[in-house]
């Protein structure tokens, strides 16, 4: 099982091409949708359905670490993810550290759940603070078998970092971007272009 470690940025979108179910041709994957995707198909050849489901789930671990604060991710269906930079939905208490959803407007009167304390501040990582589950991060980089940043410029750090770190402990590293990064020398390889080229052609390969 290829392990995969992917960091994305504020080029990454929707957008991006990631082939679905719904693909114009009515194939998925070189698989028709009604032999796949429908409870006619599972009932005609459960175990068709099940290798097919089998093959995409076991063949890459993928951890997702992502720089941006919104939840495109989370409305994409990634599970394994991180948000290094916390998230525009999220409140946190200056005082106890307590978290919770944030409402559609916070108010430095409103009282943390936990303590009482009126410090709620937005679940935002700040310059100067240290991202969020950086030990986990670095930890899951140096087990990976492929590091991919895709949509970051490379300027900003720990992220800007983690090329570095990969190659050190003999990671392969993969740039996808719309221009060359301030790291682009640093990766094994790179392809630049629009993400909604360069991501599912790779993604294309890899479950080829």
């Amino acid at each position: 099982m290829a392990r995969i470690v992917i960091l994305t940025g504020a080029g990454i979108s929707a957008e991006s091409g990631l082939r679905t179910f719904r693909a114009a041709d009515g194939l998925w994957e070189n698989h028709r949708i009604e032999d796949v995707a429908t409870p006619e198909g599972f009932a005609r050849d459960p175990e068709l359905v099940l290798r097919f489901y089998n093959e995409r789930r076991g063949r890459h671990q993928v951890l997702v670490v992502t720089q941006n604060v919104d939840a495109l991710h989370e409305r994409t269906g990634t599970r394994a993810l991180i948000h290094m930079h916390g998230t525009l939905g999220g409140a946190l208490c200056a005082t106890c550290g307590h978290r919770w959803p944030a409402p559609a407007v916070m108010r430095v009167t409103a009282p943390c759940p936990a303590c009482a304390a009126r410090a709620a501040r937005p679940d935002i990582v700040w310059f100067s603070e240290m991202p969020y589950r950086m030990e986990e991060i670095w930890t899951a980089l140096r087990a990976a078998d492929l590091f991919v940043s895709i949509g970051t410029s490379g300027n900003v750090y720990p992220a800007a970092g983690f090329v570095a770190d990969a190659r050190h402990t003999g990671v392969e590293t993969l740039e996808l971007n719309l221009e060359p990064s301030m790291g682009t020398r640093l990766f094994d390889a790179a392809r630049h272009g629009p993400a909604t080229q360069v991501v599912p052609a790779w993604v294309a390969e890899m479950l080829a």
